[in-house]
């Protein structure tokens, strides 16, 4: 058995598995339930295999000098420091997301950017943490991860070879899926070097290497898949245009669709990589094949 497998709920990641799906809500529900379930809804009819949100506690993670700082929000001018706490879930709504997910037949996790969201988020039984590449250099949120026993996601943009590696000693490599990303918010295509995928994939031959694409466009995405990407997260929207600063990097529900779509054909198309004859080929072989040839070679 492969040791590139990982266990995330009741499926399973990595290669010769289905490409596992997630739809990366973030914080584009803007503080609203509501915008929550109708992406979880978006998601699930895509065929998605999870969805995730990302869990602060905002004391922690604004720097102390932003915290008063006012600026424009839909719900007016406020310090940044309560417009952290107006798009933050508290319990109450998780326990909500986690009941609508269960419905939908989709599962849920997040990105704990503090060791308290982590111990907010084992009150739940997700299938997985993330690390965003904002935290691949936080070794004290990476050592609380660990300790959970689950499977960690991390994503490695703006992250050097070297903290990768750092980052993949902290955490153990036993439990781990990496993926590729570049943390611009959108990316352009000559920067997103899919080619790391398979960099990754030689540098950690036990590791299961995904994507996480903040690209507009879709093609980007089928090729990580087409590159041996095991994984796969896009930010997702109701609608680009709606405030917010993730929402244009992220794709909307027909595109969504399509992705899902696109990627299990991709899945089917690239095979076990074994050539052989397939028996639909017989009839034009015979048709068009002048000399036969041997046949056993």
């Amino acid at each position: 058995m492969s040791t590139r497998l990982r266990t995330l709920g009741t499926k399973t990641a990595g290669p010769g598995q289905p490409v596992y799906v997630c739809g990366e809500i973030g914080i584009n529900h803007n503080g609203d339930l509501d915008n929550a379930f109708k992406l979880i809804d978006v998601a699930a009819e895509a065929g998605c295999d999870a969805v995730k949100f990302q869990k602060r506690t905002p004391e922690i993670c604004t720097p102390r000098d932003q915290w008063d700082i006012e600026r424009d929000t839909p719900w007016g001018r406020m310090t940044y420091i309560d417009y952290r706490h107006r798009v933050e879930f508290g319990e109450d709504e998780y326990r909500k997301i986690d009941e609508y997910c269960k419905e939908k037949g989709i599962d849920w996790f997040a990105s704990p950017w503090d060791n308290e969201a982590v111990a907010f988020l084992e009150k739940f039984d997700v299938p997985a943490h993330k690390v965003a590449s904002a935290s691949l250099t936080d070794d004290e949120l990476l050592r609380e991860l660990r300790a959970t026993g689950r499977t960690v996601i991390l994503s490695t943009g703006m992250s050097t070879p070297k903290q990768i590696r750092h980052a993949v000693e902290v955490l153990g490599s036993d439990n781990i899926l990496l993926c590729h990303a570049t943390s611009t918010y959108p990316a352009k295509a000559e920067e997103l070097n899919l080619r790391v995928i398979q960099t990754l994939q030689e540098e950690y031959p036990n590791v299961p290497i995904g994507y996480s694409g903040h690209e507009t466009g879709l093609q980007t995405t089928l090729a990580a898949v087409a590159l041996g990407a095991t994984f796969v997260e896009r930010h997702i929207t109701l609608d680009r245009a709606m405030w917010g600063s993730d929402q244009a990097a992220s794709v909307e529900p027909q595109g969504l669709q399509r992705l899902v779509r696109d990627i299990r054909t991709i899945e089917t198309a690239l095979g076990d990589g074994v050539k052989k004859v397939y028996e639909s080929e017989l009839g034009p072989m015979k048709k068009l094949r002048r000399v036969q040839g041997d046949a056993a070679a």
